[in-house]
Parts: structure tokens; sequence; C-alpha cells
């Protein structure tokens, strides 16, 4: 007997909101895996389609993260960096900031304990160097 595999078994939730007109807050819970990834993709596309140029993923509610979540938070930060634009991680789950740290996403994607500290980075000077 066949028994239907639903992706609801491991659910993931994204709240879009919005902090400023070009920032969005993602608020993400559940499992960020190969089943759950596209779901945040089509988020962050939506939300860069309708011109925010800036992403706050908070990511306090994720207890798992495999290389397809960590690939979606790679491409949407290569993709906001050219407009330009960022991407800033907040409170991520032990288990999760392991796999930045393990992989060197930490050391590329900024990773904020709280919205405010990743705004405060966002509004911050941006030095060029000569």
């Amino acid at each position: 007997m066949e028994v239907p595999v639903s992706h609801a078994q491991n659910p993931l939730t994204v709240e879009v909101t919005l902090v400023r007109e070009d920032v969005a807050l993602l608020t993400v819970e559940g499992y960020l895996d190969v089943d759950t990834a596209t779901e945040l993709q089509a988020h962050l596309a939506n939300q860069l389609h309708h011109g925010r140029r800036h992403f706050l993923l908070d990511l306090s509610g994720v207890p798992f993260m495999d290389s397809s979540g960590m690939n979606i938070v790679l491409r949407v930060y290569q993709e906001v960096r050219r407009l330009p634009g960022s991407v800033h991680v907040i409170a991520p789950a032990p288990a999760v900031q392991r796999i930045f740290d393990l992989t060197g996403v930490s050391l590329t994607v900024p990773v904020s304990r709280t919205a405010e500290e990743a705004l405060a980075l966002i509004d911050a000077p941006v030095e060029r160097s000569a």
C-alpha cells in the first residue's frame, strides 16, 4: 500500500513584514530543506519583484537547514549585492549557525542577533577602498 507523503510533515512558514519600503523581514519557521526551500525562494523573489533590496532573514525558528536552504540564502545574497542591496541573517538556531560557520557562509553573509542590529548595518555608511 502506497502512503502519500505530504510536505506538511515538516511545514515551513514564512511571514513577511515590511520594515521600510526597501527592507523586508522574513520570519522563517520550520525545516528549511530540499522539500521547503522553494517556498522561501518564492517569497524572496516576490519581494525582489516589488522593489525590496534589503532582506532580514529571521531564522530563529529554523531548527534544521540543509544545503538547499543554504543555497537559497547564498543566491539571494549574490543577486541583491548587484542592485546594490543586502541580506542579513538574524538569530539563527545553533544547528543552523553551525552550518553557516562550517561552510564559511557566516564570513560572507552578515549574522546579527536582532533585526535592529541588522538594520543598523544596513544604515551604516559604506566604506569604499580607494
